[in-house]
C-alpha cells in the first residue's frame, strides 16, 4: 500500500480515472454583452453520472451545456475532459466534440439525406471509417433507438420523436464519453415524449455518463443521480433528486418546483 500510495504523490495523473470527474466546469463565467449569463458555475461529473440540470427559463442551464464542449466560448474558468485542459490548446473543437455528444431540443438532420447517411457521414469523414463499418454501427444504434426499419427514410417522413431518436443515434456515432441533452423533449408532442425519454432511460442504464437539461421531473427522479437546480446563473442547489424534489432547501428551489407542479 506505501509503494501505491508514494507513486500517486510523485504522479497525480496516475490516480484512477474513476477517482476523479470525467468532466468538471470550475468557476464558469459568461456574459452575452451586459447580460450575465453564468456567474461562477461549478460542476463536476463523475463517470457513469447522470446529472439532470432544472430551473427556471433563462437560468443558464442551456448555456452551461454548449460550454462544455466548446460550443460556447466562456469568458473566464477552466474545463476539463477526462482530466483534460480543453482551453489548454492540446484538443481541438472537432476533437472535443468526439468525445462530448450533444441532442439539442431541434434535431438538425440534414433534410436531404437519409437516415443511414445522417448517422454515417460524420463517421466517415471525421473518423474515416469504412462506409461498411459505418453502416455496421449505424444499424446496431438503428435497432437500439427502435428505427430498425427507417434506414432509408428521409427525416420529413418522420415523427417529431422518431427524428429526435435519430438525433441521439447519430450522436452515439461518435462514440463518446459524455453525453449533453439540452432540453431533447420541449419541441414534441406530448405523445411523442415517452419514446425519446425512454432511448434515454436505455442510455443512462447502459453506464452512459449524461448532462441532461430537461423539464421532465419524472425523469429527473426516476433516472437521474443528481439533481442540480439553475438560476440567475448560479446552481442554487445540488442533491440526490429525492432530496431535492421532496425537501429543497433553498427557497428559490421551492418557488420552482411550486410552479411546476402548477403546471
Amino acid at each position: 500500500m506505501k509503494l501505491v500510495e508514494d507513486a500517486i504523490m510523485s504522479n497525480p495523473r496516475a490516480l484512477d480515472a474513476h477517482d476523479r470527474p470525467i468532466l468538471e466546469l470550475r468557476n464558469i463565467h459568461l456574459a452575452y454583452g451586459s447580460n450575465v449569463v453564468l456567474k461562477g458555475v461549478n460542476l463536476a461529473v463523475k463517470r457513469g453520472e447522470v446529472v439532470v440540470i432544472v430551473g427556471p427559463s433563462g437560468g443558464g442551464k442551456s448555456s452551461l451545456l454548449r460550454c462544455a464542449n466548446l460550443l460556447q466560448r466562456i469568458d473566464s474558468g477552466q474545463i476539463f475532459l477526462e482530466g483534460e485542459n480543453l482551453l489548454g490548446g492540446s484538443l481541438n473543437e472537432n476533437q472535443v466534440r468526439q468525445r462530448v455528444g450533444m441532442v439539442f431540443q431541434h434535431y438538425y438532420l440534414f433534410p436531404h439525406l437519409t437516415v443511414m447517411r445522417n448517422l454515417t457521414l460524420a463517421p466517415r469523414r471525421v473518423l474515416k471509417e469504412p462506409p461498411a463499418k459505418s453502416e455496421e454501427r449505424a444499424r446496431e444504434y438503428l435497432r437500439k433507438v427502435g428505427l430498425a426499419d427507417k434506414e432509408s427514410h428521409y427525416p420529413d417522413q418522420l415523427s417529431g420523436g422518431q427524428q429526435q431518436r435519430v438525433a441521439i443515434a447519430r450522436a452515439l456515432m461518435m462514440q463518446p464519453h459524455v453525453m449533453l441533452f439540452d432540453e431533447a423533449t420541449s419541441a414534441l408532442d406530448p405523445e411523442l415524449v415517452g419514446e425519446v425519454l425512454a432511448v434515454m432511460k436505455d442510455l443512462a442504464k447502459s453506464g452512459m455518463t449524461m448532462l441532461v437539461v430537461t423539464h421532465e421531473m419524472g425523469f429527473a427522479r426516476d433516472v437521474g443521480d443528481r439533481v442540480v437546480l439553475m438560476a440567475g446563473g448560479n446552481i442554487v442547489e445540488q442533491g440526490h433528486p429525492a432530496e431535492v424534489l421532496d425537501n429543497p432547501q433553498h427557497e428559490r428551489t421551492k418557488q420552482f418546483l411550486s410552479r411546476m407542479k402548477k403546471h
